[in-house]
C-alpha cells in the first residue's frame, strides 16, 4: 500500500502531487468534520506556496477509528463500494457530487482514502432538525438523475463490486441485532414501531428476496446527513456513497421521504407528491417509468429506513447523537410504513 490512512500519515509533498502541484505545498492542517460513525472525514486547510492558485482546503475521507465500524465495512464491502464509485461512475453519472483528486483501498478492504473536494460553505442536512417536501425538492432531482443512469441497465451487472451480495450476512444478522435495537429502544420508541421490526423479522426473507419492478444504482442511505446543502437550499450535493446498490430507485425516495419529514402527518401528505415529482423528473431524463408498479416498490421501501436503522445502530460506533439519530431514523419510517402498508405486501 502506497498511500495514506490518516491525516498523521499524509505528507505535504504527497498531497500537493495529488492536487497537481508536486513540490508547492508547505503544509496543512486538519480538522474532523461531520458525524458520520462509519468513516472518519477531515478538512485539510492548505499552505500553499506564494502564488499558487490551488484549493484553501480539500476534505480527506479515511477508515473509521472504530474498530467494530471498520469490521462491518470490511463484511459488507462499505469502503470499497464508495472507493468504486468515486472510481468507475461518479464522473460520468451527472450526479452532483464532491470532485475527487484521489481515490485508492488497500486488499484488505478496510484502509482506503479520498481526497475530496471541499463544497463549504455548502452544509450537510440535520436528520434531527428533518426538512419539508419543499426544501427536499433538489434532492429529489438529484436521487431521479441518479436513478436514470443506469435505469434498468445491462451494465448493472458488470460492476462486480456494485453487485456484491450481503444477502445471507444480512439475513444470519437483522434478527439478532432486532433484538438489541428492541432491548435499547424500548423506552424511546412506541410499541407499534417497535413491533414492526417484529413484523419485518418474520417476513425478512420475503422481503430480501422481492424483486422491485426496475432495477437502478442506488445510494442506499440518501437521507439528509448524507446530502450537502448550498446556502438559500437551492441546490445540493449527494455524497457518502458507502451504501451504493443496486436495487429500487423507489425505494431510495421512500427512504429520504421517511427519514426526512418529522411529522407523521405532513409526511403522509408527501408521499405521493414527492413520488409524482420523481416520476416526471425520471422521465424528463428520458425514463419510461411504470408509475403504478413504482409505487408498489415505493411503498415496500418505506421499511428500508427502519431496516437500515436497526442495522447500522447495532454495527458502529455507539455515541449520544448517534442513538437519537437512529431512533428517528427508526420512528418516522416506521410511520410512513404503517400508514403504507408495507408489510401487507409480502
Amino acid at each position: 500500500m502506497s498511500f495514506p490512512t490518516s491525516p498523521e500519515a499524509i505528507e505535504a509533498k504527497w498531497l500537493g502531487a495529488v492536487l497537481g502541484q508536486s513540490g508547492k505545498l508547505r503544509g496543512f492542517s486538519s480538522a474532523k468534520v461531520g458525524t458520520g460513525q462509519m468513516c472518519d472525514s477531515y478538512r485539510l486547510t492548505l499552505d500553499w506556496a506564494d502564488g499558487v492558485e490551488a484549493p484553501p482546503t480539500v476534505i480527506a475521507k479515511c477508515p473509521s477509528h472504530d474498530e467494530a465500524s471498520r469490521n462491518i465495512a470490511k463484511l459488507t464491502g462499505t469502503y470499497v463500494k464508495e472507493v468504486s464509485w468515486y472510481r468507475e461512475l461518479a464522473a460520468e453519472s451527472g450526479v452532483a457530487a464532491p470532485t475527487c483528486h484521489f481515490a485508492d483501498i488497500a486488499a484488505d478492504d478496510v484502509d482506503f482514502v479520498l481526497i475530496l473536494s471541499d463544497l463549504a460553505p455548502a452544509r450537510a442536512g440535520d436528520q434531527l432538525a428533518g426538512l419539508g417536501l419543499a426544501a427536499l425538492v433538489p434532492c429529489i432531482d438529484a436521487a431521479a438523475r441518479l436513478h436514470a443512469h443506469l435505469w434498468n441497465d445491462a451494465r448493472l451487472a458488470d460492476f462486480a463490486w456494485l453487485s456484491r451480495d450481503n444477502g445471507d450476512l444480512i439475513r444470519t444478522l437483522f434478527p439478532q441485532l432486532y433484538l438489541g435495537f428492541r432491548e435499547r429502544y424500548a423506552t424511546r420508541l412506541a410499541p407499534e414501531v417497535l413491533d414492526l421490526g417484529a413484523g419485518l423479522v418474520d417476513k425478512l426473507d420475503a422481503y430480501l428476496a422481492r424483486e422491485p419492478s426496475a432495477r437502478t444504482i442506488v445510494h442506499g442511505d440518501l437521507r439528509i446527513d448524507n446530502i450537502l446543502f448550498a446556502p438559500g437550499g437551492e441546490a445540493c450535493w449527494l455524497v457518502d456513497w458507502q451504501t451504493l446498490g443496486r436495487g429500487s430507485g423507489a425505494a431510495d425516495l421512500a427512504y429520504l421521504v421517511g427519514t426526512s419529514i418529522a411529522d407523521p402527518f405532513e409526511r403522509a401528505a408527501a408521499d405521493r407528491p414527492a413520488f409524482d415529482h420523481w416520476i416526471a423528473a425520471l422521465a424528463a431524463a428520458g425514463v419510461a417509468p411504470d408509475a403504478e408498479a413504482l409505487w408498489t416498490d415505493y411503498r415496500v421501501g418505506a421499511l428500508s429506513g427502519y431496516f437500515m436503522a436497526v442495522f447500522a445502530s447495532m454495527s458502529v460506533e455507539r455515541t449520544t447523537r448517534g442513538d437519537e439519530m437512529f431512533a428517528v431514523m427508526a420512528e418516522r419510517p416506521a410511520r410512513q410504513a404503517l400508514a403504507l402498508g408495507s408489510l401487507d405486501l409480502f
